[in-house]
């Protein structure tokens, strides 16, 4: 008899241990993953200057999607463009997520080789420069209905070859990109920029406009698809000549200014930024747990105070 309530009194404590293990288990599986403060880096020459750094560790950006190269079209096909130049070295404390432009008018036709020799010049350039721990390359395209099946073959192409090198491939989803089938990646970021029209001079929020947003909504809830957000901090110079639409200034000699023109600057305000994010996450909560500022620059990072930083990452 005392054998029998000794066995059962073990019995009775293994259940409790096992009850114990598993609701930690599940505590543990059910803890939310932390956030992700990030941030484009969209620049030709790599230099992490006080400013960059400093605003880098004072938000604890841990993630940067670095632009490597464009891939524009040429009388000989797709060729790499613009090429980042590592004159410096990358903060230790950030992943890199090496990041792609490919030009709409490339997809005009199927490219089979594309996809695959993106991905090689991707790795080449992290073993040459130094860029360990990449586990997601990104490719940015503003394709359309009529470039979406040679896009999306290229990037399976490219998915593949990456998946064999243990890298994610993700993909930007410009707002009206949301109303056509989910390209073949592992996750993408929804771009809330550029949504108006910057050439049109009586256009005051070309950049970012809740009102300009709204319609695409509708879809977001339902697109099958991992997705963090961005949201702008930079400003455009636009030249207007008789009220037409003349270029983006990117530099004071750009373009000649003549008497009569017209140079207006656009950027969006902390409360455009906040409103569409309010929005944009009621419809898919998901977009709070990663928050990207495009772009790293020594305007964009200085021209709010850091709490207004700290409310669009979310915090």
């Amino acid at each position: 008899m005392m054998g029998r309530q000794v066995r059962r009194h073990a019995s009775e404590v293994g259940l409790v241990m096992l009850s114990l293990l598993l609701i930690v288990v599940s505590c543990k599986d059910n803890k939310p993953a932390p956030k992700v403060k990030a941030a484009y880096y969209w620049t030709t020459t790599l230099k992490m200057d006080s400013i960059r750094t400093s605003f880098i560790e004072s938000h604890d950006i841990t993630r940067l999607y670095v632009r490597y190269f464009d891939v524009v079209n040429t009388p000989k096909g797709p060729m790499p463009n613009a090429t980042l130049a590592f004159n410096d070295s990358m903060p230790k404390s950030v992943e890199v997520v090496p990041t792609v432009f490919v030009t709409n008018d490339c997809m005009a036709h199927p490219q089979p080789e594309l996809g695959e020799m993106i991905a090689k010049r991707v790795l080449q350039m992290n073993e040459t420069n130094d860029i360990v721990g990449v586990r997601e390359v990104q490719i940015d395209c503003d394709w359309t209905i009529s470039t979406r099946k040679n896009f999306f073959q290229m990037v399976a192409d490219m998915r593949s070859y990456l998946k064999a090198h243990d890298v994610d491939l993700s993909a930007t989803i410009r707002l009206h990109q949301l109303t056509q089938p989910v390209p073949p990646v592992d996750c993408g970021v929804l771009m809330l920029y550029n949504t108006g029209d910057l050439t049109d001079l009586s256009c005051e929020k070309p950049i970012l406009d809740i009102q300009d947003v709204r319609p695409y909504l509708k879809g977001l809830s339902d697109y099958d698809l991992p997705l963090a957000a961005a949201y702008p901090l930079y400003r455009w110079h636009l030249l207007f000549r008789g009220g037409r639409f003349v270029g983006v200034m990117h530099s004071d000699d750009e373009y000649p200014v003549i008497a009569g023109d017209t140079i207006v600057v656009r950027e969006p305000s902390l409360d455009d930024i906040l409103v569409v994010k309010a929005e944009v996450e009621r419809l898919r909560p998901e977009l709070s747990h990663e928050v990207i500022l495009y772009e790293l620059n020594n305007y964009n990072t200085t021209r709010f105070k850091y709490d207004d930083y700290e409310k669009i990452f979310g915090d």
